[in-house]
């Protein structure tokens, strides 16, 4: 063997050896890979994703970060749906404590795709179910990927997405836009939005349903999800709602020690609002028998967000607890 092939063989043999220990030494919340998805998806009204209507959708590509957890072969996934100010830190917290687990994440930005940053001061930016798309498509995605386990993909989500995140699960949904084939494990929205009710709505998923809230959230009140929850109970779902006291809007900044509350300025909220789903998907307020609009003296603004550490704290050990035990972690 020539002397300068031997030398090569040996630097490439030094390359792959100090690559292995490099991936050995990795800390453990840090994926072993990291991947970026354009997702082909649609920009549609409520009225047209509640009636199918996929012709008057406006195609439009958003964007997924695949994070592969450190491991082998097929991994758990957790799907994580961002709200009304769009992929923010809290996330991030999230995704260190899941990637520290073994399972990898993958995190949907559905606003920049579409020119938004945040949707909080006008809600009617963005219609209120049109996130489920993006995570259905995301969904066929991560079906055909070799690193992922296609039973053991949950989906999570915060505020806006935690709305989508809850009514994803809703079996009419799943007929008319989800094509991947696949359920998701679970469905863990955080601090949703359950002011609307909808069509056959109580016909969910066969799946967990575990939702996390404050009792002094006035952006989107509990009062709301504890009505869909007894009508979901009492149809034999599968559903829990852990609410925390002292806890306002986004609580679970307080991953990242946020421990202060103040009013989320000009922010929408519909939490004295009733609305309802009418005929041809049209969603109608409740108290006026009218179609529901952002401009209905219902919707209110400056409602509160911030950070308690000690719940934040709670709901990460609810969350890892209820992942173990789904995904039959060690």
């Amino acid at each position: 063997m020539p002397t300068a092939f031997r030398a090569a063989v040996a630097l490439i043999a030094l390359c792959v050896s100090s690559g292995l220990a490099g991936a050995q030494s990795l800390p453990k919340e840090a994926p072993a890979r990291t991947e970026i998805f354009p997702i082909p998806s649609l920009t549609l009204s409520d009225q047209q994703f509640l009636s199918g209507d996929r012709a008057a959708g406006k195609p439009v590509t958003v964007a997924g970060e695949f994070r592969v957890a450190q491991g082998s072969g097929k991994m758990p996934v957790v799907v994580l749906m961002h709200g009304s100010s769009g992929v923010g830190a809290t996330t991030e917290a999230w995704v260190h404590e899941f990637n520290a687990m073994g399972i990898s994440t993958f995190v949907i930005d559905g606003f920049t795709g579409r020119g938004l940053t945040v949707t909080g001061p006008n809600q009617a930016l963005l219609g209120r179910l049109n996130l489920i798309i993006d995570i259905y498509r995301s969904l066929e995605i991560l079906a055909k990927h070799p690193r992922v386990d296609p039973d053991r993909i949950v989906l999570m989500g915060f505020s806006r997405g935690g709305q989508a995140t809850l009514y994803a699960s809703l079996d009419r949904f799943n007929k008319l836009w989800n094509k991947s084939g696949l359920q998701f494990a679970a469905y863990i929205p955080f601090y949703p939005d359950c002011s609307t009710t909808y069509q056959t709505d109580t016909e969910v998923a066969a799946r967990p349903i575990r939702i996390f809230h404050g009792t002094p959230d006035d952006y989107n009140p509990v009062r709301s999800c504890k009505a869909f929850v007894e009508r979901l109970k009492a149809a034999g779902r599968d559903v829990v709602l852990t609410e925390y006291p002292d806890s306002a809007h986004g609580f679970d900044s307080g991953l990242l020690g946020v421990n202060k509350v103040v009013v989320s300025a000009n922010a929408q909220t519909v939490r004295n609002c009733h609305i309802r789903e009418g005929d041809g998907g049209v969603l109608m307020n409740g108290d006026t028998n009218a179609p529901f609009t952002y401009k209905d003296p219902c919707v209110e603004l400056n409602p509160h967000v911030g950070g308690n550490p000690t719940t934040a704290a709670e709901s990460k050990k609810a969350v890892v607890e209820f992942l173990q035990a789904l995904f039959k972690l060690g």
